[in-house]
């Protein structure tokens, strides 16, 4: 015989029905990137290397990685279709760059062993004098925590070095 269950009081089944559509919303938002000011971030205090109260799946402590969300303005790169201003949030990858994933994967390998890809080349350095053509970049957003306000050129040897570290987050030129 099968067994039967207590039917659940009429005053509780709002309270549930309640509970599971916000907990279908949130698991929704999450899927598709919810806002920055809807989504939880780590305040500055904490920064990038905080972790989490939760655990995974796997049993370890997850870090908490803060939204990366850049916005690129691009001119005179030979190319029409890559000049103008477009986004990139990575972690996970979106926005209306045209090539999010990768564009993310080669910010990270730039990133990496604490180098920073947007810090202008130093006054005084000697490079070469490979004029790269006219190209030029804004960058501007948050990157791992810190603010990004970065301009990039293609003037001189150390220029197209830092310029092409980023490619494919900045376009490759024609030039």
């Amino acid at each position: 015989m099968p067994r039967r269950t207590a039917p659940v009081p009429f005053r509780v089944r709002p309270l549930l029905t309640l509970t599971m559509v916000t907990s279908t919303a949130a698991g929704l938002l999450s899927l598709l990137g919810a806002p920055e000011a809807v989504a939880a971030e780590p305040s500055a205090a904490t920064g990038p290397s905080a972790t989490a109260g939760g655990t995974t799946a796997g049993g370890s402590t997850a870090a908490v990685r803060p939204r990366d969300k850049l916005t690129f303005t691009v001119a005179h790169s030979g190319r029409a279709a890559h000049d103008g201003s477009y986004t990139l949030r990575c972690h996970p990858p979106g926005g209306r760059h045209a090539a999010p994933s990768r564009a993310c994967a080669a910010l990270d390998r730039a990133t990496s062993q604490g180098r920073d890809p947007f810090k202008p080349v130093a006054a005084g350095a000697t490079c070469t004098m490979i004029y790269g053509g006219p190209a030029t970049a804004r960058v501007t957003g948050t990157w791992q925590g810190r603010k990004v306000d970065a301009r990039f050129s293609r003037t001189n040897g150390c220029e197209v070095a830092r310029w092409n570290s980023l490619v494919p987050a900045l376009p490759r030129t024609s030039s």
